[in-house]
């Protein structure tokens, strides 16, 4: 189950943030745009594993057409809204990546991914999924995959365009 912190009378800071979850590596944080604290319980075995593949799949299609730079759960984006996601893989185009200087490429990634793909955990709520992947494309993101194993669907987003659902893919 995920837990939503609300911060009313302070905000932690990105440097606070990022140090936080330096030390707290086997978290899984995000913050809002609001600059709640959301934390993220580990996934369960099939879950991981379903979200390794995914990864794995992304990588060796980068790797083969080495058109950009392919990220897991592991890595924080800080949204141009002001939210820090970690999306469970992500892509972005190699112009960006080289765009990008040394200190901004070992912390937080400040921009949104071109591509990212979110795959649902069992208590994962669907709503919450759908306003995180809206988010993603109010930020830049130009495609998104909401990927939800208990239903069997996969929820296309593109920028302008309505959200395509695949039943069985």
């Amino acid at each position: 189950m995920t837990v939503e912190v609300k911060f009313e009378s302070w905000q932690l800071s990105d440097e606070q943030f990022f140090q936080l979850c330096q030390d707290n590596r086997d978290l899984r944080l995000e913050r809002s745009a609001k600059g709640d604290l959301i934390i993220m319980p580990p996934t369960g075995g099939e879950t991981g594993n379903s979200n390794a593949g995914i990864t794995a799949q992304l990588w060796l299609w980068n790797n083969l057409h080495k058109l950009g730079v392919v990220f897991d759960s592991s890595t924080g984006f800080k949204l141009p809204n002001g939210a820090d996601r970690s999306p469970d893989a992500a892509w972005i185009p190699l112009e960006k990546w080289q765009a990008l200087n040394p200190q901004q490429k070992e912390r937080f990634l400040p921009l949104s991914p071109d591509f990212v793909i979110e795959l649902m955990s069992p208590s994962d709520s669907l709503e919450t999924a759908r306003k995180k992947m809206q988010e993603y494309l109010d930020n830049g993101t130009r495609l998104g995959w909401l990927i939800n194993r208990k239903t069997r669907e996969v929820e296309i987003y593109r920028q302008g365009q309505a959200v395509e659902i695949l039943t069985n893919p």
